[in-house]
């Protein structure tokens, strides 16, 4: 499975991935919090992570040794050491924070916000990277069929994105279409086939069926989801990890939608002068039938 974490701490992450089905109750229960929010590991003493994680702290410490560290600070010092690279971004973001924040509790709220959107996208970009993009591309492209899969909340980011790419590409399609199930329009799925599926907590049963029939098929699963221990995270081909955070009431979707623009922009990069004259032809046909509006002939 490719992973989308080119630092130590990415190796780190997928070595507890790795172990994770192997590990006892507790153990896996403090993976499960360190793997879902690795920022915290370097901020945190080890009794505080524990009491986060909901676990005792010896529980951290047998859980580094038996990923292979001789110490729970073994194991915590390569987070610390990407905290310290950034450090230098905290102040200006704070001070910005601050000035936007003085408005009283809607400006609070106003400011929590926007800290969060920006540090989803910064956890984002920062924990992928561009060959992992260029292989989720480069596949979805040579592929027979793509099946963009996305329930509730998801699917009209995945209609959105099929919206644009079906300008440049004739090989993909939305699961479901209107009134199916996600199943339904499966049932041609095989192994020159790719299932690009987006689902988080609280993560939607019919997705999460749908996308391992798809890989039981032989097809090729594309993960877009909030966790490595995500159901559809552990039985994947290709992950990205979204940040979904928010002070809000519901997960948000802000990094989901910028991925999936990115992910367009690298389609195109990839592609060839076929997908650009489709491209042409499709912007020509909708001008020629008026269906921009263009104020100055009227």
């Amino acid at each position: 499975m490719m992973q989308s974490e080119p630092n130590e701490t990415g190796a780190i992450l997928d070595r507890v991935m790795t172990a994770y089905d192997d590990l006892s109750p507790q153990l896996r229960k403090a993976a499960q919090y360190v793997v879902d929010n690795p920022n915290e590991v370097g901020v945190n003493s080890m009794r505080q992570l524990a009491g986060l994680a909901g676990v005792q702290p010896n529980t951290l410490v047998r859980m580094s040794k038996s990923l292979g560290f001789k110490s729970y600070e073994d194991f915590r010092e390569p987070f610390r050491e990407v905290l310290r690279r950034g450090i230098d971004s905290f102040p200006d973001r704070v001070r910005w924070l601050q000035h936007i924040g003085e408005g009283g509790s809607h400006g609070r709220l106003y400011g929590e916000l926007a800290d969060t959107f920006m540090s989803n996208t910064e956890t984002l970009f920062s924990s992928i990277s561009a060959d992992d993009m260029k292989e989720a591309a480069t596949r979805m492209i040579h592929a027979r069929r793509v099946y963009l899969l996305g329930m509730g909340s998801c699917y009209p980011l995945m209609l959105g994105f099929f919206y644009v790419a079906r300008m440049a590409f004739d090989n993909f399609t939305m699961a479901p279409q209107q009134a199916n199930l996600p199943i339904d329009d499966l049932s041609g799925i095989g192994p020159k086939d790719i299932l690009l599926a987006a689902t988080y907590r609280p993560y939607r049963r019919e997705t999460v069926e749908a996308a391992r029939y798809g890989q039981e098929q032989g097809a090729t699963l594309i993960s877009l989801t909030d966790s490595r221990t995500s159901p559809i995270a552990l039985v994947t081909d290709i992950l990205f990890a979204v940040p979904t955070s928010t002070p809000q009431f519901f997960p948000s979707t802000l990094s989901m939608n910028a991925l999936l623009e990115a992910l367009l922009a690298f389609l195109v990069a990839e592609s060839d002068a076929d997908s650009a004259a489709r491209i042409e032809a499709f912007h020509r046909k909708r001008r020629d039938l008026s269906v921009y509006w263009d104020g100055d002939h009227e």
